[in-house]
């Protein structure tokens, strides 16, 4: 079944909370619906959008919005070891984590509290505290719009990277996501990699996969705004990957700079955006209704009434900052529209 509905305002499908519209939005339940939906009439423009969570709007979208409504968990199966679990992909993120940390299940735990939806989270290859969703996907299930057929590909085929995937790559504009397949461990694997977790998780005892949830959430809620209070899209920015040489000729005038290998790459590092913003003076930065917040740099807030514009330029601003002051560039991690 699908629902259509045109010239739609879009300030409550998206955190940011801007008010721009869509000229037609389908929310659609099954794979059929948009198979439908193309054979009638194939648009020129469109965009999935799920939770809403990492999209800045700017304009009027003159285009379709494809929007998944299906949200059923299916266990697959299961061994000694290890469920498989297959999750539609309007599935909320986090309540999957919730559901995996209820039955004791390791793989998810440092991904909690992030707003996202399912079929969202291998586009971007949603990350936390040293995880990311590519360490417990096995499957990707979308729907092929140029084929018009459902098609899987296995992670492998994923291209999964930091913040990276297939999805915005080659099959961008093409792909349409409809349930991804996990695989869930019982046997205790806790990442304790990143200081704030470890002492999160030490006051609470034993390093569980409920630990590990309630001491990130705790971390988290008190870093980042909720954005049903405050608008945002969490991170705006990605951590900046250097080469090692510009990460050493920083390193050399400000030794307490974050800094982390990456995983593969021996001749690159990777920089904490949050800390380049702060130290370039901008946390808690304001230009009328938005700005930089207060306790986390790398997130950009609407105080009321912004403009997908508005934001731009602030984050227009941070970037050129960062850049006259470290010579490193920013790249946006938000879709902008």
């Amino acid at each position: 079944m699908k629902r259509i509905y045109n010239d739609i305002n879009l300030s409550k499908r998206n955190s940011f909370g801007v008010s721009e519209s869509a000229r037609e939005v389908v929310e659609f339940d099954r794979a059929e619906d948009i198979v439908d939906y193309f054979r009638g009439s194939r648009p020129a423009q469109w965009y999935v959008l799920g939770a809403g969570n990492n999209t800045l709007f700017t304009r009027y979208y003159d285009g379709v919005i494809f929007t998944p409504t299906c949200s059923a968990l299916t266990i697959l199966a299961e061994s000694d070891e290890w469920v498989d679990v297959r999750v539609e992909a309007a599935h909320d993120w986090d309540e999957l984590v919730a559901w995996s940390v209820e039955r004791g299940l390791w793989g998810m735990e440092n991904l909690s509290a992030i707003p996202s939806s399912v079929g969202a989270a291998p586009v971007q290859n949603i990350g936390a505290y040293g995880a990311e969703a590519k360490d417990v996907i096995t499957v990707v299930e979308y729907l092929d719009t140029e084929a018009l057929e459902v098609r899987r590909l296995e992670n492998r085929e994923c291209k999964f990277a930091y913040r990276e995937s297939i999805f915005k790559q080659e099959l961008r504009g093409r792909a349409i996501i409809l349930a991804v397949e996990f695989r869930l461990s019982k046997i205790a694997k806790p990442n304790l990699g990143y200081g704030d977790v470890i002492k999160e998780v030490e006051a609470r005892g034993e390093a569980t996969p409920k630990s590990i949830r309630e001491a990130i959430s705790a971390i988290r809620s008190r870093k980042l705004p909720d954005p049903k209070v405050l608008g945002n899209a969490g991170s705006f920015f990605k951590n900046p990957i250097v080469e090692r040489a510009v990460a050493e000729h920083l390193l050399a005038q400000y030794p307490d700079m974050p800094h982390y290998d990456v995983a593969g790459d021996t001749n690159s590092v990777k920089l904490a955006a949050g800390w380049l913003i702060d130290r370039a003076g901008l946390k808690g930065y304001r230009d009328g209704s938005v700005g930089v917040h207060d306790r986390q740099a790398l997130v950009l807030v609407n105080y009321g009434g912004a403009t997908g514009g508005d934001v731009i330029r602030l984050a227009d601003y941070v970037c050129t900052m960062v850049c006259d002051k470290f010579g490193v560039r920013l790249s946006p991690e938000v879709n902008i529209l």
